[in-house]
């Protein structure tokens, strides 16, 4: 269902990347209220802007290091080599706040959004005071750094977080939905921004080159299906500048191929009273949770260590 998969290119605008739901994007989807993202990649030197509006917004540099200017102040963004180096400065700019971006040395940059009405003050998360949670075990093992999770951060609407997956593993398992308000479970869409990367592992050079002679391509797989009758079936590859929208209905897994990393960005939010991420577990497959107990973390993990 190609309004909820946008492989690289297909949403871009102007000087974006990636621009999808946010209050100036001309890109329309139909149904899609509460999230947005914007991804730019900047050579050296060059800036992006967002007008002031009524919905808040994080920076988050994906590789390289960028400064932020929210009300005439600069906020400087240490930045990391890459997703898979570990987490890096973000900063929450709160709403009805101009947002300048850039970068000396150029980078990727991504700017997640959500509409909001309660303003909350501008905030710098440091990459060391970011909580880096490693969830899940065996080949369910993933890391997630929560830099925009309600224990972490002071907003109104979005959560946001980013899940680094080992080769060969599955993240966002076993499947759950957040479609409903309802006794244990908030209603949030869902935004996924991909990269992937060659793992180190043997006979790799982890840049591209599989092999003599060889040309790697690194996917994932990302799957979303009904929960009610609401129709949707996603069976999606995905690398790097992907992104699938989750609006109703189970996801995952989200899988990393063999011999490739995986990296996404979740925005969350959504209409509800509470701002909290819970969730319901696919009935069928909830009890792979239990096997978790008896098996270590994967060893690759952490990425960035």
């Amino acid at each position: 269902m190609a309004e909820w998969v946008y492989p690289l290119g297909s949403a871009a605008e102007g000087c974006w990347d990636v621009s999808l739901g946010t209050s100036d994007s001309k890109l329309a989807v139909e149904g899609w209220e509460h999230t947005g993202l914007k991804v730019a990649t900047l050579a050296p030197g060059a800036v992006v802007e967002l007008p002031s509006a009524a919905e808040e917004r994080i920076v988050i540099p994906l590789s390289g290091a960028f400064t932020a200017t929210v009300d005439g102040l600069d906020h400087p963004l240490a930045g990391r080599a890459s997703v898979f180096s570990g987490p890096t400065d973000v900063l929450y700019s709160g709403t009805h706040k101009a947002v300048t971006v850039k970068s000396a040395d150029g980078g990727r940059v991504a700017i997640a959004t959500a509409p909001a009405k309660v303003q909350y003050p501008t905030r710098l998360i440091t990459a060391s005071e970011t909580p880096v949670e490693l969830r899940g075990a065996g080949n369910c093992s993933r890391q997630v750094h929560n830099f925009g999770t309600p224990a972490a951060l002071e907003a109104d609407r979005f959560i946001v977080c980013e899940v680094l997956t080992p080769a060969g593993n599955w993240s966002s398992y076993p499947p759950h939905k957040h479609d409903e308000e309802k006794e244990g479970e908030t209603q949030l869409e869902e935004i996924y921004y991909f990269e992937t990367r060659v793992a180190d592992v043997p006979g790799s050079t982890g840049s591209g080159s599989a092999g003599p002679g060889e040309k790697a391509d690194a996917i994932g797989y990302q799957r979303v299906y009904a929960s009610d009758d609401r129709p949707i079936d996603v069976s999606a590859e995905v690398r790097t500048g992907d992104v699938v929208l989750v609006p109703y209905g189970w996801h995952g897994p989200a899988m990393a191929a063999p011999g490739y990393d995986m990296y996404y960005l979740n925005v969350m939010a959504g209409p509800g009273r509470v701002r909290d991420w819970l969730i319901s577990d696919d009935p069928h497959h909830g009890w792979v949770r239990q096997t978790w107990d008896s098996q270590n973390l994967d060893p690759r993990l952490p990425f960035g260590a």
